[in-house]
């Protein structure tokens, strides 16, 4: 079965360069049992050190992998392998055995149930809007609550620890933060448990980091000011609230408040981090060609499971995406996938960049991250550091030493168009590509 997709596109998938290497040693069919594809479906079973081959098998047309290997990466190297064989030489087609068949219809079963779910939701709210628009106002009366209770805990913690002086800091202090963080989540604002957490792993700079923390412990005061007076916030403004608290959006509700914005998405990069024990976090940063947007898909998989969709750097798609509201939305959902064609996103100079980034944090100061598209970016090694050169000066950048090496070869001392995540402080790059380079760009993830 010919393949569309390209060994650069294959190895993108990829959670590291360990993976990528492990798989390019199994992407040959001699390591395989069986192998077999089908319009929708890629299978085969690869001999390991037990008895019982491992199953891997990849949804085409979602680019979603499974395999019975107890990786806790995904892609593991046995699916990234089973979609090299595809691209180099092709696997054979034949009949889809049971335990594929069980997965595909799995698929098919859930996205069937959430359509169902999301109907069933809508016919109880036609049938009696009365009562259930009275019911999803207790239960968010309930939640205010208890947030107003954290918030006024917290608040009543800051002056504490101001009082107390921040350079005093120590064990037993470390202990009372973490405590702090833990009640946040009781309160039902998980949100503000991070950004404690945050401001404690600041503290492990010592006083270099002191105007850090402050700005933190700031930024957590403000909040508590907006729960107080959240009922003489504008809409956009108590969105943004409530997604500083960690109070999320039913993805069925997105519907009804964000912009819906139809265009060919490229994708400027992504992260995929490990949160907790096999728990993964993913950001997949878009930019619309037509519209000139900026989007984020933010996600997560447990377990293994993969992603419902993939989405390869440098690639555009057609697609909807509808934006969770806010003063400065990013966050979106994506409606679904057209065919992805080959695409460069564009870049701004640095000062440009900056400057709408400055826009979006004053809009809304509780964002964590900024999608920053640099052109003329020349990355270089000061002392100790690595740093990106620009039209607006020298910006710092948050790259393990290897990336940055990888990074400064692939540019040649040349300027690039770099694209990362700033977060007011430095910027995170997740990729560069050059003018008349082709489809072929730089990942973090293939660095």
């Amino acid at each position: 079965m010919e393949s569309a997709l390209t060994t650069d596109q294959a190895l993108a998938l990829a959670p590291d360069d360990a993976s990528a290497k492990a798989a390019g040693a199994l992407a040959s069919p001699g390591k395989w049992a069986t192998l077999g594809s089908d319009a929708d479906a890629l299978w085969g079973e690869c001999k390991g050190s037990g008895a019982k081959p491992y199953q891997a098998q990849v949804d085409l047309a979602a680019l979603v992998t499974r395999c019975s290997c107890p990786s806790r990466k995904f892609p593991c190297k046995h699916a990234l392998a089973l979609l090299l064989i595809h691209v180099k030489s092709g696997v054979p087609a034949a009949a889809r055995p049971s335990w594929v068949e069980e997965w595909l219809n799995s698929r098919r079963d859930k996205a069937a149930k959430k359509e169902q779910s999301a109907a069933n939701i809508a016919a109880a709210q036609a049938a009696d809007p009365q009562a259930a628009e009275a019911s999803a106002a207790k239960r968010e009366a309930a939640r205010w609550k208890r947030i107003e209770a954290g918030s006024a805990e917290l608040q009543r913690w800051i002056c504490d620890q101001f009082r107390r002086g921040l350079a005093a800091f120590g064990e037993q202090q470390r202990g009372e933060w973490s405590a702090m963080a833990a009640r946040m989540v009781d309160a039902q604002a998980p949100a503000l448990s991070y950004q404690v957490l945050a401001a404690l792993e600041s503290m492990r700079g010592g006083l270099g980091s002191i105007d850090e923390v402050v700005e933190r412990l700031g930024l957590l005061w403000l909040l508590h000011e907006g729960v107080g007076r959240r009922a003489q916030l504008p809409p956009a403004r108590l969105a943004d609230l409530r997604t500083a608290l960690g109070w999320s959006y039913d993805k069925d509700e997105v519907a009804g408040f964000g912009d819906s914005v139809s265009d060919r998405w490229v994708v400027q990069g992504q992260s995929i981090q490990e949160r907790d024990d096999r728990l993964f976090e993913r950001r997949v940063w878009l930019h619309g060609l037509d519209s000139g947007r900026d989007a984020l898909l933010h996600d997560y998989a447990y377990g293994g499971r993969g992603w419902e969709q993939s989405w390869l750097s440098g690639r555009a798609y057609p697609t909807s995406l509808q934006f969770f509201p806010g003063s400065a939305p990013l966050r979106a959902l994506a409606s679904g996938q057209g065919a992805a064609s080959a695409a460069q996103a564009r870049a701004q100079p640095a000062a440009q960049a900056i400057d709408r980034a400055s826009r979006a944090y004053a809009d809304n100061p509780w964002l964590p991250l900024w999608p920053l598209s640099l052109s003329e970016a020349r990355p270089l090694r000061d002392g100790e550091a690595w740093r990106v050169h620009t039209d607006a000066g020298r910006l710092p950048l948050e790259l393990p030493d290897f990336a940055g090496w990888s990074l400064l070869a692939y540019g040649g001392g040349q300027a690039l168009n770099l694209m990362g995540e700033w977060d007011g402080r430095a910027l995170r790059p997740l990729s560069a590509w050059r003018e008349g380079a082709g489809e072929r760009i730089w990942t973090v993830e293939s660095a």
